[in-house]
């Protein structure tokens, strides 16, 4: 069948996909949008860019675009269908020469302007392929000139999570070319890569481009634990989108296809808006709420304090645990969680970790008798772990067989001496199914921080076609067994955990219930984090540490309490030690926190004083739901006296402005222009370090 400059429309009340079908060019995504945006210029980039060993790139360029099989590639049927919530759009395109057929898969949740996609490759042919890349999403953003358009992206690190900045794509990627003079596609790209397991460890999977004048934006996100790549550049026809998992050419990763044989790219997601990059995120904040599983903590988000923030830093006993566990409870804290150091014996815990048995010397009756007291003060017990790792020490590290571990050459690799666990070997499934099942069954165990502080690189050959093959593999059976857990422990809470924010992506997200945002023990450094955490995380998922200190000032006992309300309140602090002013501080932000939560859920953010700069004096914060906005303001030294808040979606209404935490130190000012829709805030304390929280409410809900 010939297919001629035809169009196929999909989508629903809040998304249109129009995708161009020609016989003399590619099969294309010509309009991605939150209502109908017809283009009159047929698309060009190719909808899947696919790489073998027997056909690279149609021209030179290390891009994701324009791959020989992206423009050989012709139509071969699509299917809709409707399942519950969710509709689905099928296209089939196939390579005559090959016999390669590709199949992507888009998903959308009803009413939201965000979509899901994938990529399943399948070799109908009768010689074998290697697989060199793949496509999740490609699309030109038509429409939108180059020198109108911003790039979103955020930088990540240790200590430094979620660094976002805008900036326009033409001095992002490339200068002009004219490249109509030359009439051929540019060549250059700005391909943001991240390898190994820390998926955020340096860079975010998410990022978008904003077109300034019509407010045109995408968002989106790669959905994977392990490497990925996402990459803009310009085309004759204006700017495209690449997004992938694990390439050939980034991440050492190949995949033969015998005759018969699939594969199916990592999910990926992008969110459309027509109102800016504020409405993109609402919608990509909509879109994550469909993609995380079931679980009664979505609708009772408890308040969590952990013992280890600058309080017990991983030496926890029973004496310094007890007084500090009726603290917690006193102050309102509804899980309590022993963090790293209770199955340690000595002192030097990091290479010894991995059987997870309780220590016999920081708990000279047994860690039971701390749990039963968590249990007894009505607070769910929990404990740290770190599953995937063994250390050099451990005696597991004999017990488990070789193939058990992730190797190079034979060879187990070691990492900040941790050996780290194959998860497609049965026999490291069964060690953490044991582990896990023991805590939960024996000991009780209703919370499980799960951390992960190595990064064991480029992956394994032991088992594999290629290295990166080899770690995708590990990646993907992490999430089954993550799948099987639940499965097994329907109520267990699991808290993600990397090193702080070095694995926040929505492949575990998707399973997880809360995301700690950082590991930063400076108050007056975190807030930069938590107000961005957000554009990665959803609210009611983003933990973020209040470390109240006995000898901490009131103002700045209200800053770092500030600092987790907005978000899963995640306690931590030597609250055994507090006044009992401070104590009644730390209860009144508790109830500030349930105040709140039942709302959470429903919010979006937005981010008055845009996103935020890492040395930014003034901070800002906004979750939106109806006629109620959270506001939270974090003044840093050498601030100015005032802040003025944006808050457009609330201009020409008249508003009650309405202080949260603290109520018990002096006010602030705040002048309300309802013509402008801003608020000034003016602090009257003199205080570098300070903060606030309020609600405010309109007579209707916002549009």
């Amino acid at each position: 069948m010939s297919w001629r400059d035809t169009s196929l429309m999909w989508g629903h009340r809040a998304l249109q996909l129009t995708i161009d079908i020609s016989g003399d060019g590619p099969v294309a995504v010509r309009a991605l949008s939150d209502g109908d945006r017809r283009h009159h210029t047929r698309a060009t980039q190719p909808m899947v860019e696919l790489l073998i060993a027997g056909a690279g790139r149609a021209r030179v360029s290390q891009r994701f675009s324009e791959t020989t099989l992206g423009r050989r590639m012709v139509y071969a049927g699509s299917q809709q269908r409707r399942d519950g919530q969710w509709h689905e759009l099928r296209v089939d395109l196939r390579d005559e020469q090959t016999g390669l057929l590709a199949r992507t898969v888009f998903r959308s949740a009803d009413g939201t302007s965000a979509v899901q996609v994938r990529t399943t490759v399948t070799n109908h042919g009768t010689q074998p392929l290697p697989l060199l890349g793949v496509t999740s999403f490609a699309a030109g953003f038509l429409g939108h000139p180059m020198e109108n358009i911003d790039l979103v992206r955020g930088d990540s690190e240790w200590l430094g999570e979620g660094r976002w900045t805008r900036h326009p794509l033409r001095d992002t990627v490339t200068a002009d070319l004219n490249l109509a003079m030359h009439g051929q596609d540019g060549r250059g790209r700005l391909a943001v890569v991240s390898t190994g397991t820390w998926s955020t460890g340096a860079h975010l999977p998410t990022g978008g481009i904003v077109d300034r004048d019509s407010g045109h934006a995408w968002l989106w996100q790669i959905e994977h634990n392990g490497p990925w790549r996402w990459e803009v550049g310009e085309r004759l026809d204006g700017a495209y989108v690449a997004l992938l998992g694990p390439t050939d050419i980034d991440h050492q990763w190949q995949q033969p296809l015998l005759p018969g044989q699939s594969f199916t790219t990592v999910p990926v997601s992008v969110a459309v808006s027509s109102a800016g990059l504020d409405g993109a995120v609402a919608a990509l904040t909509g879109h994550r709420r469909t993609l995380v599983r079931p679980h009664r903590d979505r609708s009772t988000l408890p308040v969590v304090f952990n013992d280890y923030m600058n309080t017990l830093m991983g030496d926890p006993t029973t004496a310094k645990l007890l007084p500090l566990v009726d603290a917690a409870a006193d102050a309102g804290a509804e899980v309590f969680c022993v963090d790293a150091g209770w199955y340690d014996n000595d002192l030097n815990w990091w290479d010894s970790v991995g059987e997870w048995q309780p220590s016999q010397t920081r708990f000279p009756r047994g860690i039971q008798e701390v749990l039963t007291r968590i249990r007894d003060r009505d607070m769910v017990p929990g404990l740290w772990l770190e599953p995937e790792v063994i250390g050099v020490r451990s005696p597991m590290a004999d017990k488990l067989p070789p193939e058990a571990f992730l190797q190079r050459g034979g060879v187990r690799l070691v990492e900040h001496d941790r050996y780290h666990l194959d998860l497609r070997h049965p026999a490291a499934v069964a060690h953490l199914d044991e582990v896990v099942d023991r805590l939960v069954e024996q000991l009780g165990v209703g919370y499980l921080k799960l951390d992960y502080n190595i990064d064991p690189g480029a992956g394994t050959d032991l088992d594999a076609d290629s290295v990166g093959g080899g770690l995708l593999a590990h990646n993907r059976a992490h999430l089954a067994w993550l799948d099987r857990l639940h499965h097994r422990h329907p109520d267990l809470i699991l808290e993600n955990c990397a090193s702080g924010g070095m694995r926040m992506d929505y492949a575990l997200l998707s399973r997880m219930q809360l995301q700690s945002t950082s590991d930063q023990q400076d108050y007056r450094h975190y807030p930069p984090i938590a107000v961005a955490a957000p554009m990665s995380v959803l609210p009611e998922q983003s933990a973020n540490w209040a470390y109240p200190q006995p000898d901490m000032p009131d103002e700045q006992l209200a800053f770092t309490l500030c600092t987790g309300l907005l978000g899963r309140l995640y306690l931590s602090g030597r609250l055994d030690a507090m006044r009992p002013d401070q104590l009644r501080a730390v209860r009144d932000a508790v109830e500030a926190y349930r105040g709140i939560r039942a709302d959470l859920a429903d919010t979006v953010p937005l981010w008055p004083l845009g996103l935020p700069a890492w040395s930014d004096p003034w901070l800002s914060l906004a979750l939106r739901r109806r006629n109620v906005t959270y506001l939270g303001v974090w003044r840093r030294a050498d601030a100015d006296r005032s802040a003025t808040l944006r808050l457009p979606h609330l201009t020409g209404q008249q508003v009650t402005v309405e202080l949260l935490h603290p109520r018990h130190l002096s006010p602030w000012t705040c002048a309300w222009a309802s013509a402008t829709g801003t608020l000034t805030v003016t602090p009257t304390h003199p205080e570098p370090f300070t903060a606030r929280i309020f609600r405010i409410t309109t007579e209707a809900p916002t549009p």
